[in-house]
């Protein structure tokens, strides 16, 4: 049964102090993401100058000798996932988790999350935490949301990812969990990657997916249905800067993605205490993120490359459905009477992302 409900409360008034806090909520987000890594490695070397050089050396073994923990079961704390600041993110947008079909928790499952945006902020708070009350809307499943495994080499902050689940996105670490003896799993992959920030841009759907098959393949490897999972308004919360390809910007942004893993974008949001400004605080745009219905696989432990191009084609159609029923009420639209009429161009026929403008979005795979 359909169920396109929001956890999220009517809030029609909010006081000083609890729009404060929203904004707490959102900007603690970006500061984890942005600032907590590079920050714990400052500290780090800047301890070993010190009397205190014995814990930064401490520390560093710690991280060597629990190399393998993110990839084997991680260390994933329910008290995290329930903290209160994820609450305040939420109701920031709002955040809302909209479900379309029963997940039932005797099946293992992988999850196409879309677009990735640049900081997949609907993903995170509705798969990492509570804040919208994922274990209740689906009794019995377990969700892991997968990132670059380069993530969990980062001081401190690896810890804070692994307390609300995430995992390293590589083949190890996925099939360890899809090979637990306990169904529910449910593996959360934003399938673009990374590369899809470089075509986050307000307005834009535009997916690199026709070239991304790894995740039918794992599915096919565990016969755990495939889901799709689109996120309307996740690439209207920050505003970025799109280069051409060709030009020297993206090949200087496609070899860096090479060396480090992932592409450096440029970005902002708003300001903390302007809405006019500019700033690393994300714009208050609704994100809602719609969970599809499964897509039953059978479980192959060599699938052919047959296989993997019919079930690619199978999800990439159930996507498309997805977009395309959910659009204008998810979607940041106007009213549909507004709209003009017309279709969605499939997902394999685009080979360039849509022009921006008032027309109905359609949702286009760029590789």
């Amino acid at each position: 049964m359909a169920d396109s409900t929001s956890s999220v409360p009517p809030c029609p008034v909010k006081t000083l102090k609890k729009q404060w806090l929203e904004v707490l909520g959102a900007m603690h987000y970006v500061l984890a993401f942005v600032v907590l890594g590079p920050f714990s490695i400052v500290l780090l070397l800047f301890l070993l100058f010190t009397r205190l050089w014995s814990l930064s050396v401490f520390y560093m073994l710690w991280i060597y000798l629990d190399r393998d923990t993110p990839s084997q079961g991680g260390r994933r704390c329910e008290w995290t996932r329930h903290w209160r600041i994820w609450k305040y993110q939420r109701d920031y947008f709002p955040i809302k988790l909209v479900k379309t079909a029963e997940l039932p928790p005797s099946q293992n499952y992988v999850l196409g999350s879309h677009p990735h945006g640049i900081m997949s902020t609907g993903a995170f708070c509705n798969f990492t935490t509570e804040c919208n009350a994922f274990s209740q809307r689906f009794p019995g499943l377990q969700p892991w949301l997968a990132t670059l495994a380069g993530l969990f080499y980062l001081p401190v902050f690896r810890d804070y990812i692994m307390a609300v689940g995430l995992r390293p996105v590589s083949r190890h670490s996925l099939d360890f969990v899809l090979s637990q003896p306990q169904r529910g799993q449910a593996v959360v992959i934003v399938i673009g990657g990374a590369q899809e920030s470089l075509y986050s841009a307000p307005g834009r759907n535009c997916l690199a997916l026709k070239r991304h098959k790894g995740f039918v393949r794992l599915a096919l490897r565990h016969g755990a249905s495939l889901v799709p999972v689109y996120s309307f308004g996740e690439n209207d919360t920050f505003k970025g800067m799109n280069f051409s390809k060709g030009s020297w910007q993206y090949l200087c942004q496609v070899i860096f993605k090479k060396i480090v893993g992932f592409p450096p974008c440029i970005f902002w949001g708003r300001g903390l205490f302007s809405p006019n400004s500019w700033g690393l605080l994300p714009l208050p745009i609704p994100i809602t993120t719609v969970v599809g219905g499964p897509i039953p696989v059978p479980q192959c432990s060599s699938p052919s490359q047959e296989q993997v191009d019919h079930y690619h084609r199978l999800y990439m159609d159930a996507l498309e459905r997805l977009f395309e029923e959910h659009k204008e009420s998810c979607g940041s639209l106007p009213p549909p009477a507004s709209l003009p009429l017309g279709l969605a161009r499939p997902l394999h026929s685009a080979p360039e992302p849509p022009a921006l403008g008032p027309q109905a979005p359609a949702l286009t795979s760029l590789q």
